[in-house]
């Protein structure tokens, strides 16, 4: 969410950024609103001082109004009597114009709402303007010494390469039709050293992040309630993407009569992002225990929404899958975010290199960001059988998006309202501000499992297991 008040001062930068970002958010209907809310609340405010200032003089005054009509004649008895009901029915007035605002108020406040849930984040003015992922801008690439990936697989290795789809079928890693038959298209069974390898990728990336990096492992839920989506920015934009089950209605199903407990709907979370910033919900931090680096491993679950036709086939694009995920809750301070957002993508490079699998950092645009970040890196790793087809019909390879590091500043701390206070712990003084969030994937398989086994295939069809993950292999140093 936005800073209202900054938006107010600023305009025109929402306006832009709605723009560059290619989101509809009506912002003069938003700053009409605002000014009907906040005309509300003044006149509201008026009338209940003048309520409190009534009840502090009325009551002698009507005392004494009481008495000298007791003691005038009848002619000044009546207009004392009018005068008194006057003033006691100043109170009544009062309450019914306070009322009438309330309902007002009521029936501004949910559009005002709505709209506000819809501005976006602007981009940051150094983020490239463009209207999609195609217009998202290179910014390194790094291979290993032994594959250039300017030159075929084949000039590289000396064979022509199978695709992953390939290598699990020939080598039992998984079982695609069995997946289908439970539980619907995009779904798979790993099978044995497929199963074994995918536990492998994760707990190297875990280890990395624990051991190396020091941030805090957590566990996290991966059914939560509808606010944990909104406060982190999943909703209401990202909505057709999640899973939802209708708690509310199926209590009320089986409670006809209505006057059992009351439920509430639960979404599957695509992330373990919306549970790690989650955690400190409402909260208000010190600022001696910022920043907060938090790292999870969940299974997420994403409908694919809009993917009709993409990637039906395989690993690469599925329903559910586990993901390790990093986040980190800092100070509200432009440069330390900048600066943790490159930290962020500096410990998958790391892992990426470990591995030595070949990547590439792409810019996203504007048009590419989504309401929510600020900036976004993504990170694309070499994939063998993806591309375009050669002369016999095989892919040419391609680079495949496997990370995606994102710097929000403050945007979703204001929706949880996370904020710091100034001072050591437990200083309990002084004005709160809103943190900083930002969040990397780490690694997320069995997607990652796409280009392990498609670099590391063997012309004998065997895979070699990079010498990171034989310790998570029982020492086993190849598939097949």
């Amino acid at each position: 969410m936005i800073d209202l008040k900054h938006l107010r001062e600023q305009p025109q930068r929402y306006k832009d950024g709605c723009a560059k970002k290619r989101i509809n958010a009506d912002i003069d209907r938003l700053l009409q609103l605002d000014e009907q809310r906040r005309a509300l609340l003044t006149a509201m405010e008026a009338r209940r001082a003048e309520q409190n200032r009534i009840a502090k003089e009325s009551g002698p005054l009507i005392g004494k109004l009481a008495g000298a009509i007791k003691k005038a004649s009848p002619e000044e008895a009546a207009k004392l009597q009018a005068e008194l009901d006057e003033l006691k029915s100043r109170p009544a007035a009062l309450k019914a114009q306070i009322t009438e605002m309330e309902g007002q108020l009521a029936a501004v406040e949910p559009e005002l709402n709505a709209i506000l849930l819809q501005v976006p984040l602007p981009p940051d003015d150094d983020v490239p303007v463009g209207s999609s992922s195609d217009d998202n801008k290179e910014l390194k690439r790094w291979n290993p010494a032994w594959f250039d990936v300017s030159k075929s697989f084949e000039a590289n290795k000396g064979f022509k390469p199978k695709t992953h789809i390939e290598l699990v079928r020939d080598l039992g890693l998984a079982d695609f039709e069995r997946g289908v038959k439970m539980a619907g298209t995009r779904s798979y069974v790993l099978t044995g050293d497929g199963m074994r390898l995918h536990q492998a990728v994760l707990r190297y990336a875990m280890d990395h992040m624990i051991d190396r990096q020091g941030f805090k492992p957590m566990s996290v839920p991966v059914l939560v309630r509808e606010e944990a989506m909104v406060g982190t920015g999943f909703f209401p934009a990202g909505r057709e993407q999640a899973y939802h089950i209708a708690e509310s209605q199926r209590i009320a199903a089986d409670d006809p009569s209505g006057s059992g407990a009351k439920g509430y709907d639960l979404f599957l979370t695509g992330t373990g992002e919306v549970g790690l910033m989650g955690l400190h919900q409402g909260e208000i931090l010190d600022e001696a225990s910022l920043p907060r680096c938090y790292v999870t491993v969940s299974t997420c679950f994403r409908r694919e929404a809009g993917a009709a036709g993409k990637d039906t086939a395989g690993l690469y694009r599925i329903h559910q899958f586990d993901k390790v995920e990093q986040v980190v809750i800092c100070r509200a301070d432009e440069a330390e975010s900048r600066a943790w957002h490159q930290k962020m993508i500096g410990y998958v490079e790391a892992i990426l290199q470990g591995l030595e699998i070949p990547y590439r950092l792409l810019q996203c645009c504007t048009g590419d960001l989504g309401p929510k970040n600020a900036d976004m890196v993504d990170i694309e790793s070499w994939m063998p059988g993806r591309g375009e087809l050669d002369g016999d019909g095989r892919p040419r390879g391609a680079y495949g998006e496997t990370h995606s590091a994102s710097r929000l500043y403050d945007f979703q701390c204001r929706r949880l309202n996370m904020r710091y206070r100034a001072g050591g712990e437990g200083a309990g003084k002084g004005e709160t501000t809103f943190c900083h969030s930002l969040n990397n994937t780490v690694l997320a398989s069995p997607r990652f499992l796409v280009p392990l086994l498609e670099m590391y295939q063997n012309a004998d069809g065997s895979v070699t297991i990079p010498a990171a993950l034989r310790p998570y292999m029982g020492g086993k140093d190849r598939i097949g």
